[in-house]
């Protein structure tokens, strides 16, 4: 039978409430960070987190202060079947950091299933980065409510998918490195220029003047 705190001494019961509330104070699920710095050649990122912890000294009376800088931590980017969705990640950023039940050592460096190496559980030592929470402060305006969008955050350059699958770029300049196959009609309301020649103004040497038309393109 399940003993309540109503059944147990008054002190006793206080002392197991208190206990609770210091371990519940003590344990780290998730918090908002603050990105110092980043590297992408070893996909971590120095945190600080942006939520202070509760100091308790031996009289009950508490303070707050800054969690230490979380170094080494592995930053979460979109990825599964050889492709990965990246952007940059610069100090200043917003993102959310959890803290892994166990030791992630092991894993970090090799993958695949390991050993929890450390007896640590829910550790600043073991902290992932996910990019992209968003305060008051700092929130993005004029998100689309109809289509998907990959955008610049003061939403000047994007790419849309609306729901019914028509797709929209809209960019100051855009650049496609390699061949370029189009299966369908290409409509354009300005020129195009090949190989340095003006579509609307080319000219046609050999052509006598007069009415007629030209023939067909050769």
């Amino acid at each position: 039978m399940a003993i309540s705190d109503k059944t147990r001494s008054g002190a006793l019961a206080e002392v197991l409430a208190s206990e609770r509330k210091v371990l519940s104070e003590q344990m780290r699920v998730a918090m908002p960070g603050i990105i110092q710095s980043f590297d992408p050649d070893a996909v971590t990122a120095l945190v600080q987190p942006a939520i202070r912890y509760i100091e308790r000294d031996n009289d009950g009376n508490t303070s707050t202060q800054d969690y230490p800088l979380l170094v080494d931590v592995p930053v979460v980017f979109p990825r599964g079947g050889g492709c990965t969705l990246t952007f940059p990640v610069k100090e200043g950023d917003e993102c959310l950091v959890i803290f892994a039940d166990r030791c992630i050592d092991f894993w970090w460096q090799s993958g695949g299933i390991q050993e929890p190496v450390d007896g640590r559980m829910h550790d600043l030592s073991d902290a992932f980065c996910i990019v992209g929470p968003q305060s008051q402060a700092k929130k993005i305006s004029g998100i689309s409510t109809t289509a998907a969008q990959l955008r610049t955050d003061d939403g000047a350059a994007f790419i849309e998918l609306a729901a019914g699958g028509a797709v929209t770029i809209t960019s100051p300049q855009i650049t496609i490195n390699g061949p370029l196959q189009v299966n369908g009609e290409i409509t354009s309301t300005g020129d195009q220029v090949a190989g340095g020649i003006s579509q609307i103004g080319h000219t046609h040497g050999g052509v006598e003047p007069g009415g007629g038309s030209t023939g067909v393109p050769q």
